[in-house]
Parts: C-alpha cells; sequence; structure tokens
C-alpha cells in the first residue's frame, strides 16, 4: 500500500488513497469557500427569524403561529440532516452541494411573495431542505481539506454559518423594516452566488475522491467491547443533551428577546434589532476562537465553560438596564457558541468514519431543538407573558453540568485512535 501512494499521480493537495487524512495538507481555499457559503446559507436562513416581525404584523400572526414558523425550517432541517449524512458516508455525492443551494433559491424566491401562511410555511420548509442538503456534505469537505487541523477547519467552516445567523437582525433593521417582506428577493442573488461557489467546491471533492480519498475508519469498528461501545453511546447522548440546552437559549434570544425588549422598554423594532445582532455576532467570534481556546484548555472543559458561563449572564439579562443587556448578550454569546466548533469535533472524535452521520445528527440535531424551542416559547409567550418566557430560560445553562460526565480529552484521544 505504501508503494501504491508513493507512485499514484495527483494534485500535490490530493491526498494517497490510504492515508487521506494523515499526509494532506490543509487546503485554505476549500475552507475559505465552504466557509463563505456557510455564511450564505446561513443568512438566508436568518432571513426567516428576521423577517418575524414583519409577518406578525402583515398576516396578523401570534407567537405561536411564529413559532411554528421556526419549527417548520428547522425540523425540516433536523429531520434531512442525518439521513443525508449518513448516506453520504456510504456514498460520497458532490452534486448535492449546488442542488441543496437551488433548493434554497426557490424558497426565498417563493418567500418574497407569499401573502398566506402555508406559502410561507412551504417556503421556509424549502429552505430548511436546502440547508439540510447543504451543512452534512459541507461538513465533510471541511474535513478533507483539513488535513491534520481538524479544529482550525470546523472553526473556520462554522463561523462562516453563525456570521452568516448574526445577521439577522441587521436584515430586519436595513430590509425588512423598510422594504417589507419582499425584501427577501435580494437573497436570491445570495443564493444564485451560493450554487456557483458549491459548484467549485463540488468539482474538487469529486477530483478528491476519483483521486482515492478515503476517510479514517475507526479500526475492527464492529469489534469494540460492549463496555466501550456503551461508554461512546452514552456520551454521544450527553453531547446531544448539551446541543439541545444550547440551541434552546440561542432560539429563545434570537427569535423572541427583540419582543420582550420592545415590551418591557419600549424600544422600537429597528433599535431593538442591534441586541440580536451583538449576541449573534460575538457568538460568531467565539465559534472562531472556541477552537484554538479548546486546544489550549481542554474540549470537555470548554463545552462545560460555554454553558456555566454563559449561566450567570442569562440569570440576570432580564432584570438590567438596556445599556447592560447589551454589554451581557456581547459576553453572553461569545461564551455560548465558543463550543459550537468544539462539539462538532467532539462527536467525530467519538466517531470515526462517520463524519457525515455524526455532523448531520450535531447541527441537524441544533437547528431541530431549536426549531421545538421556538415552538414551545412561543406558546409559553402567548400564555405566560414574554417576559416571564425570558426570565425562565435564564436557568437553561446550568445544565452545562452535564458535561462532567463527558469522557475527558486524553480518554477521547484514545479511543479515536483505536
Amino acid at each position: 500500500m505504501a508503494d501504491k501512494s508513493i507512485t499514484l499521480q495527483k494534485p500535490k493537495d490530493t491526498p494517497s488513497p490510504a492515508h487521506g487524512e494523515a499526509q494532506q495538507a490543509t487546503v485554505y481555499k476549500i475552507l475559505l469557500a465552504i466557509s463563505f457559503v456557510h455564511l450564505f446559507n446561513d443568512s438566508i436562513q436568518s432571513v426567516i427569524p428576521a423577517i418575524f416581525p414583519i409577518l406578525k404584523d402583515n398576516l396578523f400572526l401570534t407567537f405561536t403561529q411564529i413559532g411554528w414558523i421556526s419549527f417548520a425550517i428547522n425540523f425540516t432541517s433536523s429531520i434531512i440532516q442525518p439521513v443525508i449524512g449518513y448516506a453520504a458516508d456510504r456514498r460520497p455525492t458532490p452534486i448535492l452541494l449546488p442542488i441543496g443551494m437551488c433548493f434554497t433559491f426557490a424558497g426565498v424566491f417563493i418567500l418574497a411573495y407569499a401573502h398566506t401562511y402555508v406559502l410561507v410555511l412551504f417556503a421556509v420548509v424549502l429552505i430548511g431542505l436546502g440547508s439540510a442538503t447543504f451543512h452534512p456534505e459541507g461538513m465533510r469537505v471541511a474535513h478533507m481539506a483539513a488535513g491534520m487541523r481538524k479544529g482550525l477547519s470546523q472553526s473556520i467552516f462554522q463561523v462562516g454559518g453563525n456570521a452568516g445567523q448574526s445577521l439577522a437582525p441587521l436584515l430586519t433593521r436595513y430590509i425588512f423594516v423598510p422594504f417589507g417582506q419582499f425584501g427577501a428577493i435580494g437573497f436570491t442573488f445570495v443564493a444564485a452566488a451560493g450554487i456557483l461557489v458549491q459548484s467549485y467546491v463540488a468539482y474538487w471533492y469529486h477530483g478528491m475522491l476519483k483521486a482515492g480519498y478515503t476517510f479514517k475508519k475507526r479500526a475492527a469498528g464492529r469489534m469494540l467491547d460492549p463496555a466501550r461501545r456503551k461508554s461512546i453511546r452514552n456520551a454521544t447522548l450527553v453531547l446531544v443533551v448539551l446541543v439541545f440546552i444550547r440551541s434552546w437559549y440561542g432560539a429563545a434570544i434570537s427569535s423572541y428577546y427583540a419582543f420582550y425588549l420592545m415590551d418591557a422598554y419600549q424600544i422600537k423594532l429597528d433599535n431593538a434589532q442591534i441586541y440580536i445582532f451583538l449576541f449573534l455576532a460575538s457568538g460568531a467570534i467565539g465559534t472562531f476562537f472556541g477552537g484554538p481556546l479548546a486546544d489550549r484548555f481542554g474540549r470537555r472543559n470548554m463545552i462545560m465553560f460555554s454553558m456555566i458561563g454563559t449561566a450567570p449572564i442569562a440569570l440576570i439579562l432580564p432584570f438590567v438596564s438596556p445599556f447592560w443587556a447589551a454589554v451581557l448578550l456581547v459576553i453572553g454569546g461569545f461564551v455560548l457558541l465558543s463550543s459550537f466548533s468544539v462539539t462538532v469535533v467532539y462527536a467525530q472524535m467519538l466517531h470515526p468514519g462517520n463524519i457525515g452521520t455524526v455532523s448531520g445528527l450535531i447541527t441537524g440535531f441544533a437547528f431541530g431543538m431549536g426549531g421545538i424551542g421556538s415552538l414551545v416559547l412561543g406558546n409559553l409567550g402567548d400564555a405566560w407573558g414574554i417576559g416571564n418566557v425570558m426570565i425562565s430560560i435564564g436557568f437553561l445553562p446550568l445544565l452545562g453540568l452535564l458535561a462532567l460526565l463527558l469522557p475527558g480529552d486524553d480518554k477521547l484521544d484514545e479511543w479515536s485512535r483505536e
């Protein structure tokens, strides 16, 4: 096998068939390309929460109906992502990358013209399908282009997505407030650009597969002893629960905190969106720095710190002045999302060789649970009042103590090598 890998003719950034991950250099042009597409994809997804206040007024919606819209896009993405990831692990399909963005293009086009609640739901389902198609294969591309720098590659990939999500409040302030729902039509150009970039990435992806790239598999994966298998399963379950908690709190802030500011402080809609932007933008920065910080302080420690560190901020946020709310949102966003890329890498190390499946589960579950959280919180907002909801969700990050049940980094490294 060694002789074969030496004599095979291939580009310098294409790995040998048997040792793709070990010998390949980090391909930054592909990482940046897939990160920009992640930004395109998630900025379009961010159109949905950004347009909530406009849809609420145009279609006379309740908080519960807004919750169903959020549920539709997020749950669609959640259901489909692990399925596509599982299929991609067994038969990689590069063409899915531009196809997924075509779904997104159709969804955002329909959303711009949708004047009924049902049509809005249909549009956001299409956008959700586009996102579900992109993320598992996008994760595989990021993993493939990373070489030995898996943490850095995930930070680059994920920061694009979180940066795109952070644009939602600015979209509300500068597009949907002045132009209304029809302002969504401009994002068809973003989707079109995404299709072009995805086509380039898919071409590179196809070339890598044709050259013989293979993902690392767990040696004798089916021969794991029952105790090890149980430990990995339990660690995966804990990780999924932590993603659930983080997603619920993030959904509460991004979808409903603007309504809380408008109700409690009589802040106008366009000004309220600045607070949400501060939270999401600092979260994008936290996502980027989370990987290097995890390398320094440990993956499990970083996951636990991101949750527990958010708890005191979440608990006092509903009771502070608007100025201090802005300060706390900046700190809280950075801390909460500093574990975003770390969580993905941790899951990939638990299940080497199943990059698409695991990535689809973690990121898909994040979106899906955020959608369920939005639905539940919307119902609670109608029943209890949005202020009481904001106070209640402040206790969620305390459940980050569950991270103590995760295996330490030494044990995780040992498992991933075997």
